[in-house]
């Protein structure tokens, strides 16, 4: 059997993963805090004829090696955590952050999760959830009676509001963000989080503005990081890589038919 057969079919099987990347991610170009989506790949073993070095006399040595790649595979999917663009809503519910950083909500588990989607909205008991409920970490418990409109959270973390009948603000609460070594390390859980990982590293918690941390912008979302013209060009490649690949299936198969036509 042609080794091209196979290797040109692991280079569809490759182009295929790259596909299903390229339409999440085009999928989620208007989610909030959406972070694109980018397949790598490498290379997979060579079967070595002869070594490159190897003595063709006395004096002299082979310049170069006989080797035969077997293909492609998947090497990883990672998070290109570059910012997104940022935009105003006038929501006082919504908060961005510019820069490095993550907001940090419990599950219903028990366990911690971490988004960049600060689409954020107030529940029954008056605290600060997502949109699934998820409580924000530190909790942040608004009065009851409130005035709605007075809430402001500044690019520091500190969240005041006006009550009826105070010209004063009132603190209420403040927020945390918190960051990793390695953010590509975490682990993608869906509904816009991640949870740590090995990988990415122990969790750093900080105040917005310091120690690395972006800033907060109140009544701003950020958006999804994914460029659709850049997508859209990837999709392009990774369709005329998939139709070469079947191009050197179809060769192969068509070059054995010919050699199997030999004995007639």
């Amino acid at each position: 059997m042609m080794r091209s057969l196979w290797t040109a079919a692991s280079g569809m099987v490759g182009q295929q993963f790259h596909i299903d990347t390229i339409a999440n991610n085009l999928s989620n170009v208007n989610t909030t805090g959406f972070k694109q989506n980018r397949a790598d790949f490498e290379d997979l073993l060579y079967q070595t004829s002869r070594i490159a070095g190897t003595p063709a006399t006395e004096q002299t040595l082979v310049p170069v090696g006989i080797q035969v790649g077997h293909g492609v595979e998947v090497s990883g999917a990672q998070k290109i955590f570059l910012q997104g663009s940022l935009q105003n809503t006038g929501n006082v519910t919504d908060i961005a952050i510019q820069g490095e950083g993550f907001f940090r909500v419990a599950l219903y588990d028990g366990t911690d999760a971490y988004t960049r989607d600060g689409a954020f909205q107030v529940d029954s008991n008056g605290q600060l959830v997502t949109a699934n409920g998820y409580r924000l970490v530190p909790e942040v418990i608004l009065p009851p009676g409130f005035i709605r409109e007075s809430l402001t959270v500044t690019q520091d973390g500190r969240i005041t509001v006006k009550m009826p009948g105070l010209d004063d603000p009132i603190d209420v609460g403040r927020m945390e963000l918190y960051r990793f070594v390695n953010p590509a390390g975490l682990q993608t859980i869906g509904q816009n989080l991640f949870k740590e990982t090995a990988a990415s590293g122990a969790v750093i918690a900080g105040e917005p503005g310091f120690d690395g941390m972006g800033s907060l912008q109140h009544k701003f979302l950020e958006m999804s990081n994914v460029q659709v013209v850049q997508e859209m060009v990837n999709m392009i490649v990774a369709q005329r890589a998939y139709e070469m690949n079947s191009k050197a299936i179809q060769t192969s198969d068509s070059m054995l038919g010919i050699a199997n036509a030999l004995k007639r």
